[in-house]
């Protein structure tokens, strides 16, 4: 699995964004849409903005609910992808391509455990 972290990546609708040239928007564009094609990707779905964000917590068995990404991690989660590949080498190589991992984000690799 392929999670992808926005970091300072500039996203569509923001003004970071409109600062980019349109080739740039369109590189971007461009190297998501190659990542998406590789043969094993299994995309996913694009998610919402980090401030659109419920997390959920249950403490002494109440649910609990505050607006907001307030998991406890330095970058917000902007995807995710799934690839089926041959070995780890393979997943760091197309990780390299997502745009964001040159863009001021990272993408983390794991392995599906399988049960």
């Amino acid at each position: 699995m392929l999670l992808i972290y926005q970091g300072s990546t500039p996203l569509p609708g923001t003004p970071e964004w409109e600062a980019l040239s349109p080739e740039q928007q369109g590189a971007v564009y461009a190297g998501y849409k190659a990542v998406n094609e590789t043969p094993g990707m299994t995309p996913g779905r694009q998610m919402g903005a980090p401030e659109t964000a419920t997390t959920v917590r249950v403490e002494n068995g109440k649910t609990l609910t505050t607006d907001g990404p307030f998991v406890e991690t330095k970058e917000a989660v902007g995807g995710y992808c799934f690839l089926e590949a041959g070995d780890e080498q393979a997943a760091i190589e197309l990780a390299a391509k997502v745009p964001a991992a040159s863009m001021g984000g990272a993408v983390e690799v794991r392995a599906v455990v399988e049960r």
